[in-house]
């Protein structure tokens, strides 16, 4: 058995491995170095000799991003919730009308206030007023389940609109994808929504899994705007199961999904090595998404759709965009430049969806950010001081506090199920001629480079990458370059006569 377990971490979140009877070798080493670990602690006088776990002392925070609305967010729908997502489970009790606040110029407004998972949910009693501004605050009262007080006060404002949300949520997309064979026995299920919704509704009633008519045990977290469905135990081999979310399932507005959404799948007899995927929810839906800036010289071809936000099309260049009729997309030219669609978050004529799509999708980009950075117990730490060339890497969590470098081929080595995740706190540089090479299957959309420097991504000339590609600074691909996987960075993406295709789901 190779079980993983979603554990919430406001819109975050991580996950840990539980168990992986199918390495029993694995298993017994990393005992053996905990026993020893243990031994080492008591013989060096560590803690008070009891051998009792350090009391929890850190205090619990709400990052910028796990607030719905963003901060100076505007045009909110009038019957919008207001929520806040810690990064660690919270003492509910803590968590009332006194701690989290709704006011308007200094006036408060009546409203009663839920906690679900790690997200606290502020529900105001009746429509707030139009083109008016609000501000929300969650004061220190708030404690993790340790009694630690939030770290410091969280305040944001926002600007309602003129109308109410009266669209119905969807389920945009689903891991596995409906029909799919071979899914991992240990494999979670997830929905990735259309929008931000209330995780009150999503719960084992709401987002079920069966065999036949046999209802498979489970637990049901969220996080971001995906649910996910964590099996109790590992599923049977070769068997169809049928996933379901019902529309007992709402969004912030009181939205109920338009339609029920069932989806099936069949496992094969494999257990994924790795740890889980990372969660990237609607960011998943463009194969590159920027913050401040797209480029592009003549020859680009990227197979899938291109987002930014919050720059406006203006910053999209070397494109030469035709803006749809619709005004919800544009195209370019030539269209080998883009095989998809192009958003920009000033896409908003006769009322498109663009901005508030690409602000939950780029949302959904830091949240994964989040979940991969945030991701424990590394199975390679430092490996190569940094510098990977030539290696072959076997599924995993690996960890550097350096950036990393790849002077020559460098293959992954796994099955179709497998993951990856590279957690790197400096830069990932690539040099000119080399490629990341995939054997025994292994397939782009399981492997996560999470980058953390204060330059970011460098693909060199004719080098090829694999993976998603998940960037605090800036993703830049050189002349030639080329890539299976997706460009996720918190600035600017440019490309140079570049080819960049998205996973298959």
């Amino acid at each position: 058995m190779n079980k993983f377990e979603y554990v919430a971490g406001g819109t975050a979140g991580y996950y840990t491995r539980l168990s992986n009877d199918g390495m029993a070798g694995y298993k017994a080493l990393k005992w053996l170095m905990s026993l020893l670990l243990a031994a080492l602690v008591t013989g060096c006088g560590g803690g008070d000799g009891s051998g009792a776990v350090p009391a929890d002392t850190t205090a619990p925070t709400i990052s910028s991003t796990a607030i719905v609305p963003a901060d100076a967010a505007t045009g909110i729908a009038l019957n919008a919730n207001i929520t806040a997502s810690f990064n660690e489970a919270m003492d509910a009790a803590t968590i009332t009308t006194e701690t989290f606040t709704l006011t308007q110029g200094g006036a408060p407004v009546a409203g009663a206030v839920a906690y679900v998972g790690t997200t606290a949910v502020f529900n105001p009693t009746s429509d707030l007023a139009a083109s008016t501004v609000y501000t929300a605050t969650v004061t220190t009262g708030v404690k993790d389940v340790a009694g630690n007080a939030l770290a410091a006060v969280k305040t944001w404002s926002f600007t309602t609109g003129t109308t109410a949300d009266a669209t119905a949520p969807t389920v945009n997309s689903t891991v596995p994808a409906d029909t799919a064979i071979g899914v991992a026995v240990n494999a979670d299920i997830t929905a990735t929504f259309s929008e931000v919704m209330d995780p009150s509704t999503i719960t084992t009633a709401t987002f079920t899994l069966a065999q036949g008519i046999t209802p498979i045990a489970g637990a049901v977290t969220y996080v971001g705007t995906t649910a996910i469905f964590n099996p109790t135990s590992d599923l049977a081999a070769s068997n169809a199961y049928t996933a379901t979310v019902t529309t007992g399932v709402k969004d912030l507005a009181g939205n109920a999904l338009a339609a029920a959404k069932t989806w099936s799948f069949t496992t094969g007899t494999a257990v994924a090595a790795g740890p889980a995927p990372v969660v990237l929810g609607t960011a998943g839906n463009y194969a590159i998404l920027a913050e401040t800036l797209i480029s592009t010289t003549a020859g680009t071809a990227v197979t899938g759709d291109i987002g930014i936000s919050p720059a406006a099309a203006s910053l999209i260049t070397g494109f030469s965009l035709t803006l749809d009729p619709s005004g919800c997309f544009s195209t370019p030219t030539p269209a080998t430049l883009v095989v998809g669609k192009v958003y920009a978050a000033d896409y908003s004529t006769g009322g498109c969806p663009t901005p508030a799509n690409l602000t939950t999708a780029v949302g959904d980009m830091m949240v994964a950010y989040t979940d991969a950075a945030g991701r424990t117990l590394p199975d390679f730490t430092e490996l190569g001081a940094g510098d990977i060339s030539g290696m072959t890497l076997a599924p995993g969590l690996y960890k550097w506090g350096t950036g990393v470098l790849i002077n020559s081929n460098v293959t992954l080595n796994g099955g179709p199920n497998d993951v990856w995740i590279f957690q790197i706190a400096g830069d990932l540089t690539m040099a000119s001629a080399t490629s990341m090479l995939l054997a025994g299957g292994a397939l782009p959309k399981n492997i996560f480079w999470q980058v953390g420097g204060g330059t970011g991504v460098t693909i060199g000339t004719t080098a090829h990458f694999e993976g998603v590609i998940l960037a605090t600074k800036a993703i830049a691909l050189n002349t030639g370059a080329s890539g299976n996987g997706r460009l996720l960075a918190q600035t600017a993406v440019t490309l140079d006569n570049n080819a960049v295709t998205q996973p298959a789901p």
